[in-house]
């Protein structure tokens, strides 16, 4: 197993923050800070296993063809507001939708529908919309901030698909090394 560049960066940062705290505050503000941690970890990771399992499973039941051809680089518009709709449905945080995404991104979807998916996730959310922001805020705001907000996740998806086009330009004429 390979570890990512990224899992270094955090093991480091983990690694600097313990031993300040260790050297600022002592050894009981270290152990209270892993018991927090500790406790954290064991109220997401039901979360995190059901999105790893629902990734996993979108890879399973969906061939490779037919995520390309319903969320990849040639499904146009209709793919971005396929990936939209799916993303403002999703409920839950992170730990579900990005899982799922990664599971649609290596069965073929390209990054213009991902960034649709996360965008209208986070932007759009229906569950948060109905639980949250329609109580709290009242139908006005909410529905002034829908209809704001309905179009930039397909804007977002458009731009990905631009720069990723530019991307594989420049990757293109780039010389070999």
């Amino acid at each position: 197993m390979k570890i990512a560049k990224t899992d270094i960066v955090f093991i480091a940062l983990a690694l600097v923050t313990g031993t300040l705290c260790l050297l600022l505050k002592g050894p009981p503000a270290v152990l209270e800070a892993l018991s927090h941690a500790g406790l954290l970890l064991l109220g997401i990771l039901p979360q995190l296993a059901a999105g790893l399992l629902i990734g996993g499973l979108v890879t399973r039941l969906v061939s490779k063809e037919r995520v390309a051809g319903m969320l990849g680089a040639g499904s146009g518009a209709r793919g971005l507001a396929l990936a939209t709709l799916a993303g403002a449905l999703t409920p839950g945080g992170p730990f579900t939708s990005f899982p799922l995404v990664y599971a649609l991104w290596t069965a073929g979807a390209d990054a213009g529908a991902l960034i649709a998916y996360i965008a209208a996730w986070s932007l759009l959310g229906f569950n948060r919309l109905i639980v949250w922001e329609l109580p709290l805020m009242g139908a006005e705001f909410t529905w002034i901030r829908l209809v704001a907000c309905l179009p930039l996740p397909m804007l977002a998806g458009l731009l990905a698909r631009y720069i990723s086009r530019l991307r594989a330009f420049e990757l293109a004429k780039a010389p070999a090394e």
